[in-house]
This record gives structure tokens, sequence and C-alpha cells, in this order.
């Protein structure tokens, strides 16, 4: 029987979080890529430091020499992205840091799979909903995500000019009968300005916001406040700290509270079951809760390399469902299209929409007018309750 009573806790990091710009150099490298062609083949890795940005990978066009014509322009991809963020610091600067490049073209044993519309790689991947916040996700990652969120509004509109790109927060939510009721302790670390900004200082700026983002009633008095533990954090960023692609795989999902098959997202094309049959299972189980068929679902699909239909199909309600786990397996096989190329279709995954994943979680966001976030919609549930 599941427990009721009980904390659970979840981190996420803001834009500037070095391993978060490297997140959005891969993806906004893909996004330019599939702009120019949506058939593009991308796996973008990124690894940052001081003053230093390495980007490789393999990629491809439908020629030869438009895919070294769009290798060349990954530097300004580079710089755009850094300064979009925020970083005009000594030694991470958007305008003097170092690009390496060395992207090239993706390998011919990789491309023969995916070219008959089998999946490019082996693997697992999970997707999960719960009814425990309106948008169906566990309400530890998805309030982590929006005070950083929130915070980097600010910072943006010139409304806090001494925070820095560069944060974290962790939230413990206290959970009674089942649901999220309060915050026991809340840990937040940003980048500052000013070495003479004390920790006091930083929870004097940063407190309304996160007192605006939670719920009302959900910190009182016995909420626990770390903010800036440790004291000066004005040096962040890859200068900091180094940076590379996928290293935040927990903090783009779920928080913890569901599985994860292991694969990162960003910098892959939607041909990587990696990311694409991620962002499938989360459509499936968002659409399982949202349709009243159980309170809680995950669901994992897996993959073989250059084999089209998934190897397996697994549903867990929890204890919470209203139809047999079994039925719901089938079932979801059958208002989705769950080969490579029907989730790229389903989905119109193959447009430059990745960019604006790369921080804040991929799931749980809007869907949005131009395809953004669509295994976000609830698209599928008077499917699913008509096939019981």
């Amino acid at each position: 029987m599941a427990r009721e009573n009980y904390i659970f806790t979840s981190e996420s990091v803001s834009e500037g979080h070095p391993d978060k710009v490297c997140d959005r150099i891969s993806d906004a490298v893909l996004d330019a890529f599939i702009a120019e062609e949506p058939t593009a083949r991308v796996a973008c890795e990124t690894f940052a430091t001081t003053n230093r940005v390495i980007v490789g990978g393999e990629v491809g066009l439908s020629t030869e020499e438009k895919t070294k014509e769009f290798v060349s322009r990954v530097e300004g991809i580079v710089r755009d992205c850094v300064r979009d963020i925020g970083y005009e610091q000594d030694a991470f600067h958007w305008e003097t840091l170092k690009v390496h490049n060395y992207l090239h073209e993706q390998s011919v044993h990789i491309a023969q799979g995916v070219d008959r519309d089998g999946a490019g790689d082996q693997g697992i991947m999970f997707g999960y909903a719960t009814d425990e916040t309106a948008e169906l996700m566990p309400a530890p990652i998805l309030y982590a995500h929006a005070i950083l969120r929130r915070l980097t509004e600010a910072r943006k509109a010139g409304l806090e000019p001494t925070l820095r790109p560069d944060a974290k927060s962790q939230l413990s939510v206290r959970y009674a009968g089942g649901k999220p009721v309060g915050v026991s302790s809340i840990v937040l670390s940003t980048q500052h300005a000013y070495r003479s900004q004390t920790s006091a200082d930083i929870r004097d700026i940063v407190e309304p916001y996160i007192r605006d983002v939670l719920p009302e009633g959900w910190i009182d008095d016995a909420t626990e406040w770390h903010v800036n533990p440790t004291g000066t954090f004005v040096i962040g960023g890859p200068d900091g700290d180094a940076g590379l692609t996928g290293r935040k795989i927990i903090v783009d999902t779920y928080g913890g509270a569901a599985p994860h098959g292991g694969g990162a997202f960003s910098g892959k094309d939607p041909t990587k079951v990696d990311r694409s049959a991620a962002y499938a299972a989360r459509y499936l189980a968002k659409n399982v809760v949202a349709a009243g068929l159980a309170k809680r679902c995950v669901i994992q699909v897996s993959y073989a390399i250059g084999v089209a239909r998934p190897l397996s199909v697994y549903v867990d309600t929890y204890g919470t469902g209203l139809v047999p786990e079994a039925e719901l397996e089938r079932v979801v096989a059958q208002v989705m299209d769950l080969t490579p190329r029907g989730i790229r279709e389903h989905l119109a995954l193959n447009r430059p929409i990745y960019a604006r994943t790369s921080a804040y979680g991929h799931f749980g966001r809007a869907p949005e007018t131009d395809g953004g976030f669509s295994w976000e919609k609830t698209d599928l549930v008077e499917a699913l309750k008509k096939a019981f």
C-alpha cells in the first residue's frame, strides 16, 4: 500500500547552471539544423569551462556541402546562447570566450537503421503523470522549476540587477493523505554581483518571489530556509564549475518521483528515441490521468536499434487505476503509433522547438501554438475513454 504521509524532495537548476548552458547550446544547434531541414540528423554534445566552449558530435543535412556550411555557423549560435543567458563576466563572456567546433557528419552505421524508420538506438524510456497538480506533474519538481523561472524573469527584466544567471533550488514537500500540503524546507543558491552581499541580503531579494510562486499556506513558521548557505556565490557558471550536456536528466523529467531510462534529451533530434519516446510516454501517461483512468501512471517503452516497433509497453498505475493495467498497455499502443516515425508525426517533432526545453523541465509546460511541448496536450482523452 502506498505511503500517504511523507516528505519528498526535488531540485532544479537555472538556465545559467553550467550543465544547462551546455543543454541550451546543444538544443540551439539542433533547432538551427531542423529549421533548415526538418529531417536533419543531430547528436550534439557541449562542454563548457572557464571562457571556453567545446561542441562536438554528429550532424547531417541532405548534402555534405550543406552540412559543412551549417557547421560553420555554430560559433555564432554558441555566442548567442551565452549572451541570452546573461553571461558577461570576466572569465565567461559571450563575446570573448573561445569556441571549439568538432561537429562532423553522422555515422552511416547509425543512419542505416534510422533511414528505414527504425529506432536510432536501443533503450528504455519512461513517462509519468500524477493528479497532485493541475499540470499533472509531481509538485516538488514543478515548483522547484517555477521558483527559478520566476527569478530568471525578474533578473532579465532588470528588476533584480544584482542577481546573476547561475542558480539552484530544492524543495522538500510535505505530503498528507497522499497530497502535497506544504514545504518543510527550501534551499536556494543563486549567483550574485557583489562579495559584500550576505546570505541574508540574498534571502531578502528572493523570498518574495518564492512566496509568490508557492501555493498559499505552503510556507509556515516551521519551514526551514537555506538561502546561499555557503555564503558568497559571485563566481558562477562554467567559470565556477564545468558544464556538460545531459547531466541533469532527473531535473529535466520528474525530479526523482518516477523511473528514468537513463538517456538524456538535449542535442538529440527526434529520430533518437531517448528523446522522442520519452516525450510519447509522458504524453500517454498524462492522457491516462487526464481521462480519469488513474490518479498516477508510469509508462515504459523499449526499443532495439534499427527496429521500428517497440519491444515492450508497460503500464503501472500504482493501484490507482480504474481499469486493468494489461488493458491500458493494449489501448495506449492502439491510440498512438509508437514507432519512431509515428511518434515524430503524431507529436510534430520535426520542428525547431527544442532550445526552450533546455531549462525548467521538459514536462509540465503548456503546449505552444507553434508546436512546442506538443507532448503536453490531452487530446487523447476521449479516445482513451471510448476504449473502455
